[in-house]
């Protein structure tokens, strides 16, 4: 049996090194989103029906990747690496069919794949399908059956669209404030699709005049109208987001409105967001969210510490906070988004991020002391968000009936590390509010799920995470992983903290596969991904006990650290998986996610071996 030393230090090395050389010419990182074909689809639309002639070598481009890309069953998955879906594939189909209607061979390939799942090519199955995958959400079952009416799948045109679902675009004229009492059939973000479809499809197919709601959307368009304007960053692209600003532009260019003021700016987004091999991507970049989880992998070491510029980064990041209350969700100021570009919006994950990587760019308590004022409005900011229920949600609180809204376990256990680190630097008054906030925070973590397929012990099924291959798509693994990578970060103690902790140590040894990596689905291949937040996790929770000799928490994470330097070839291939989750349930994998979380679960088990008593963890096979 070979010590692990050696190959974990040389897989640590050259994994730090490549996570460095992905940074940008700034010095912080920018990633690489995976291409969509969803994104492709619904952008080729967008341009075809504002001016197809002036963009189609554009058009011809994403048909190309599309058909290039179409997988061997017919279908599409939302990434090149993903099983076909009904929603992209519908998408894919609808978009060539509009676009490019002689590609007969991959449109009937398609069609069979679709017959196959829904039985039928009629109007109303595929309605009912996909009404049926997203239940009362209408996010984005409306866009998906407004795509098919454009692209004529759904009947004649006005029997098309009086399939698609009418949204009450109406209500964007109320108070923002009220949008969580009146209950908006769409999550907090994609106001410009309620207000951009919801009056197309009034126009295509409005209510009888004898409705009261026919006079009211037709007064009212011309105030709602400009909102579209004021919701629309400088760069043109609502969310930063392919898909959501080409519905936004499809939809107001089917309805007459191909020079509404929003559009040419959003066609601008278009051309600058596709990539050089015809494909667009979900979103333009998780800058935010990735410098953040990198920042924290590297200063865990005083090797990676030096690599970085951390008064750059360190200014950089405050820079990102929202100093004004947020005209898309009517957030205070306070937060920071997931993006450097002004289509961000903030939220609860990328505020706690911030936060944690802060306080690892401080060099000592006088510094901390220094960024005070900037932390205060941060933990304030995510204590206002946080539900009844003791969660915190995404972006808004209370809106919390529908699913990309709710709060959430992962991100209340990534907000409780961001105050748990720096609860002791806050003044008095906001230190003891903050302290009944962490307890109930705590408690809705602990509290036994009540979703199908879970396991018992506590909350532990992510919302921005999932696996394609799993029962609900839902990822136990990656979800039990981050909540107690987060507790272990934060410097939290007590009964629940010690319950969950053990639950979910537990949890993951159970669900370790036999080669030593993980999944989180028992059909599904283990992941880079998966198994470093599962390594990271087991190496801390035994790092609370490195009096003992040896322990199972110990081996299975030296067990998976194995596999992540083999799957890595020594730290120095990183093939991406899909888990990643973006709005509406659609799968995206980016290009730094296995390269920092591996590097932080190698640093953790490198830092368990050396903490441990000699024994037999360093030669373990």
């Amino acid at each position: 049996m070979a010590t692990f030393d050696s190959p974990l230090a040389e897989a640590i090395q050259n994994t730090r090194a490549h996570l460095l050389s992905l940074r940008n010419a700034r010095g912080h990182w920018e990633g690489h989103l995976s291409n969509s074909a969803l994104s492709t689809a619904t952008a080729i639309v967008a341009l075809h029906l504002v001016d197809a002639p002036l963009h189609s070598a554009r058009i011809a481009q994403g048909v190309r990747w599309l058909v290039l890309h179409q997988n061997k069953d017919g279908g599409w998955g939302d990434t090149t690496l993903s099983k076909s879906n009904l929603s992209t594939t519908l998408l894919c189909w609808s978009a060539l069919s509009l676009c490019e209607p002689d590609r007969t061979e991959p449109i009937q390939h398609c069609e069979a794949w679709i017959e196959e799942r829904t039985g039928s090519l009629e109007p109303e199955v595929i309605c009912r399908a996909v009404v049926a995958r997203y239940g009362k959400d209408k996010t984005f079952s409306v866009p998906i059956l407004m795509l098919c009416a454009i692209g004529g799948r759904l009947g004649p045109q006005k029997e098309a669209w009086s399939r698609v679902l009418a949204l009450p675009f109406e209500l964007a004229a109320m108070p923002r404030e009220w949008f969580g009492a009146i209950g908006l059939p769409v999550v907090s973000y994609a106001l410009p699709a309620l207000i951009a479809i919801g009056y197309a499809r009034f126009y295509h197919a409005p209510p009888s005049l004898l409705n009261p709601l026919h006079a009211l959307r037709k007064a009212l368009w011309p105030r709602i109208s400009p909102m579209l304007k004021l919701l629309q960053p400088s760069t043109g692209g609502y969310l930063e987001a392919t898909p959501l600003t080409s519905f936004v532009t499809m939809a107001l260019a089917s309805a007459g409105e191909k020079f509404h003021p929003c559009v040419l700016e959003a066609i601008r987004f278009l051309e600058d967001s596709q990539r050089t091999d015809g494909s667009w991507p979900i979103d333009t970049n998780l800058a935010t969210w990735g410098t953040t989880l990198s920042t924290k992998a590297l200063t865990a070491t005083p090797e990676g510490r030096e690599a970085l510029d951390i008064p750059a980064l360190k200014s950089w990041l405050l820079g990102q906070q929202y100093q004004e209350i947020h005209p898309f969700t009517n957030a205070a100021p306070g937060g920071w988004a997931w993006t450097d570009l002004p289509g961000g919006v903030p939220d609860a994950d990328d505020t706690s991020g911030a936060l944690v990587a802060l306080w690892h760019l401080c060099e000592d308590e006088a510094e901390r002391r220094t960024l005070a004022p900037a932390v205060a409005r941060g933990v304030r900011w995510l204590m206002d968000l946080q539900n009844r229920d003791g969660g915190i949600p995404t972006f808004c609180r209370g809106w919390g009936t529908l699913p990309f809204d709710r709060s959430t376990p992962e991100i209340t256990a990534h907000t409780l590390h961001a105050w748990g680190l720096w609860q002791d630097h806050l003044d008095h008054d906001l230190r003891g509010e903050l302290s009944n906030r962490i307890l109930r925070a705590l408690q809705f973590i602990a509290r036994t799920p009540k979703v199908s397929g879970s396991q018992p012990g506590f909350n532990h099924v992510p919302l921005w995470f999932g696996n394609e291959h799993a029962a609900e798509e839902e990822n136990h693994v990656y979800g039990t992983a981050q909540i107690m990578n987060h507790l272990l970060g934060s410097g939290l103690g007590g009964p629940i903290v010690s319950r969950i902790l053990a639950t979910g140590d537990s949890n993951l040894r159970a669900w370790q596969k036999a080669e030593g990596g993980w999944s989180g689905s028992d059909v599904g291949p283990a992941s880079l991904e998966e198994t470093a937040v599962a390594v990271a996790a087991l190496a801390g929770y035994a790092s609370l006990h490195r009096d003992q000799a040896t322990s199972p928490s110990a081996d299975a994470a030296v067990k998976g650290a194995r596999w992540l330097v083999d799957h890595s070839s020594a730290g120095t291939r990183f093939p991406s998986a899909p888990i990643g989750l973006y709005f509406a349930r659609l799968w995206y994998h980016e290009q730094l996610y296995p390269v920092f979380w591996t590097l932080g679960a190698l640093q953790q088990v490198s830092h368990l071996l050396q903490s441990t008593r000699p024994s037999a963890l360093a030669t373990v096979s």
